[in-house]
């Protein structure tokens, strides 16, 4: 039986038990996985956090750099994000130049981070126009068991927020040995999160195990953060061919506030 045979026979078991609304881990279809958060795993990040969400396991770190701003934005500050996707963590991923997957996580990373405005890019200016700080954030997949960009939103954002400037000398050099007392410039009252929805024939469902995932003939990615009691959609990304109904599209926004707050529950128990 060949690879595409399993596939196909997952395919119709998981389309028959979701049109019974029933999954392998008892969990409805728009169930989230439930999660935790570790801060501190690296001693030589800015910020850092673990995310366990299910079997799913994400570690984020976050650097500082000085640099020069870019041309267009000589008044801001510098995001970057970066994923890198490594075999040990899912027999999807592969050694070599960087797959799609690989560059999409970190893209829709960016996008809901820099959207929501969580990070004030014009306070990491130093000297306009010349000298800024730059914010790389890395993120690391331990393992994939699906919903690995979801689980990726929390690690950043937990990594973020716990992010401290390392000191910067008189001499323009930055001592990576000595923090400051000071933490990044977020917006506090913002918090940027991803919901992706996935699409498996006429069933819509959320955080997916991994064969869950594989088998969705569609899916769409929101990036939204919540300010001042108001819900904000800060960016979308769809993929895979099959498209979505107005009416699925309707029912995903409607959910969105639902699913935002379910996880900022858990999470502001974390938050620091």
């Amino acid at each position: 039986m060949s690879s595409m045979d399993i596939t196909n026979l997952t395919k119709e078991k998981l389309t028959s038990m979701f049109n019974a609304g029933k999954r392998f881990d008892g969990r409805g279809l728009l169930d989230l996985k439930d999660f935790e958060v570790e801060y501190g795993v690296s001693n030589m990040a800015e910020g850092s956090a673990r995310v366990r969400m299910g079997k799913t396991e994400i570690i984020a770190g976050v650097k500082m750099e000085v640099g020069t701003p870019y041309p267009d934005s000589p008044n801001k500050g510098n995001l970057t994000v970066s994923a890198d996707l490594l075999p040990l963590a899912s027999p999807r991923f592969e050694q070599g130049p960087p797959k799609f997957n690989a560059i999409e996580l970190p893209r829709l990373i960016d996008r809901m981070i820099r959207e929501s405005g969580m990070i004030d890019l014009k306070k990491l200016v130093i000297v306009e126009g010349e000298k800024v700080w730059t914010v790389i954030v890395d993120i690391y997949p331990i393992n994939d068991d699906g919903a690995l960009v979801d689980a990726a939103s929390i690690a950043c954002v937990a990594a973020l927020k716990n992010a401290v400037f390392p000191k910067l000398k008189e001499d323009g050099k930055i001592d990576y040995h000595a923090k400051s007392d000071e933490r990044l410039p977020l917006v506090e009252t913002t918090i940027p999160l991803t919901f992706t929805f996935y699409k498996l024939g006429d069933n819509l469902f959320l955080s997916p195990v991994r064969e869950e995932e594989e088998a969705c003939e569609s899916k769409v990615t929101l990036g939204i953060s919540k300010l001042d009691g108001r819900y904000m959609i800060n960016s979308c990304q769809k993929g895979l061919s099959v498209p979505f109904r107005q009416e699925e599209i309707e029912k995903i926004v409607k959910l969105l506030p639902e699913k935002y707050d379910e996880v900022m529950k858990t999470f502001n128990k974390y938050l620091k």
